[in-house]
């Protein structure tokens, strides 16, 4: 279950989310090559200098999931799946830095890196804060 494919310093990497395995395949044979494990289903990736940026979501209550070999991967690492935000090194294979996310927030399924950006926000389109942020003129 490969997601979300980038070009990256002259690499393919993908997320193959149903092992939970980060990595990059080799155009000259087609070899998936993993370079970390990531404790969840694998949906978000982008790229900093030298880092990846993966986005982890838990498994559905539908059990949409599973059945793969994510399940035994996770216990062959002792770990739950989990909803957050790994930053791995790409040399190492290394998770540097995580962010957890709990409560109603159960799947993610993209990332992005915003450069130069020291405060970033989010929005929801449900509560008032939307409307003294965002303002469409009528046509």
């Amino acid at each position: 279950m490969p997601h979300l494919r980038r070009m990256h310093q002259g690499r393919l990497w993908l997320l193959n989310s149903g092992t939970g395995e980060f990595g990059w395949i080799d155009p000259a044979d087609g070899r998936f090559t993993p370079v970390a494990f990531c404790p969840g289903y694998a949906r978000g990736l982008s790229f900093i200098g030298q880092s990846a940026v993966v986005g982890l979501s838990r498994a559905r209550e539908n059990r949409t999931f599973g059945g793969l070999p994510l399940e035994g991967a996770l216990k062959a690492h002792d770990a739950d799946a989990r909803t957050g935000l790994l930053v791995i090194d790409l040399a190492s294979g290394q998770i540097t830095d995580w962010v957890r996310i709990e409560g109603v927030i159960d799947e993610l399924f993209d990332v992005a890196a915003l450069p130069g950006v020291r405060n970033p926000s989010a929005i929801g389109i449900k509560g008032t804060d939307i409307g003294r942020v965002l303002s469409i003129e009528p046509g």
